[in-house]
């Protein structure tokens, strides 16, 4: 998503979901939880051509990056690129926030994303966390 439409991404996909306010702080959370080594930073929006959206940390110069994810609710590690690890703390984000807000528009963000992570390169580790 280029800058200038970066204001306007949270309330174009999720505006209709109660509490969409406090969605990209809950990925920040997220994150934070998952990723002893995560400490802030610049995020890159995305769109995806099923109608998903999420945001993922912007990958230092380096292509070869890996972040290393743990999930403290079900045990399991993974190692990740920025994109992947992104991904993960937007389905985790996702999944709670529509259980929470028993909001179906957000079960779907939820699984238009997880569509888009099952076909990801890095989908087995992205699953690992998500379990």
């Amino acid at each position: 998503v280029p800058d200038e439409q970066r204001i306007s991404f949270w309330p174009q996909h999720f505006g209709l979901i109660p509490q969409w306010v406090t969605l990209e702080p809950r990925v920040f959370g997220w994150m934070d939880r998952l990723c002893e080594d995560y400490c802030g930073g610049i995020w890159n929006l995305y769109t995806l051509n099923n109608g998903g959206a999420f945001m993922a940390p912007e990958p230092d110069d380096d292509d070869d990056e890996t972040w290393v994810l743990f999930n403290a609710m079900n045990g399991n590690r993974a190692e990740m690129s920025p994109e992947a690890a992104g991904i993960a703390a937007c389905l985790m984000t996702y999944s709670h926030h529509a259980c929470r807000t028993e909001c179906y528009a957000m079960t779907v963000h939820y699984y238009r994303l997880r569509d888009y992570a099952l076909q990801h390169p890095e989908c087995s580790a992205i699953m690992r966390i998500i379990d």
